[in-house]
């Protein structure tokens, strides 16, 4: 009976919850595989900063594979990894609200609003977090609707 047990949640437990990874691997912007170029999400909230994170300290998380620059990053994400996550699976924030698109980030370039991370494309003499910080509240309305949109 055990068996039986065992093999229906194999079969009917398991394959929703991989088949929701995979689909966060497609909305997610991976780098390699890994999750925001590899940068610690935990060090822009602790250090204010853009730290590169290493495969030592590396977590998988719902099928997205992060790395950390310290062991301690690495228990704090693995302890509540929902309140480190980047927004909109680490795309531009900007460019989530302005036109619902997928558009790369710089890890340099970044803000912490109400506790979570926000993540912006800043090349080629194009920063777009001032222009996110000209019209936020919108912005971030906007983006909330489209990542919904793509993300189920």
């Amino acid at each position: 009976m055990k068996q039986v047990l065992l093999l229906l949640f194999l079969c009917y437990g398991f394959g929703p919850l991989q088949a929701q990874d995979q689909q966060r691997q497609k909305d997610f912007n991976l780098e390699n595989g890994i999750a925001v170029k590899g940068y610690d999400v935990v060090a822009y909230f602790k250090q204010g900063k853009a730290v590169k994170g290493s495969s030592s300290f590396a977590v998988m998380h719902q099928g997205i594979k992060y790395h950390f620059s310290s062991a301690a990053n690495k228990e704090t994400f693995k302890n509540n990894a929902v309140a480190y996550e980047p927004q909109y699976g680490g795309w531009c924030a900007y460019a989530m609200g302005a036109s619902g698109e997928k558009v790369d980030f710089d890890p340099e370039t970044f803000k912490i609003v109400n506790g979570k991370l926000y993540l912006f494309y800043n090349r080629f003499f194009n920063n777009t977090l001032p222009k996110w910080n000209k019209d936020e509240a919108n912005l971030k309305a906007k983006a909330d609707i489209n990542w919904k949109k793509i993300s189920n």
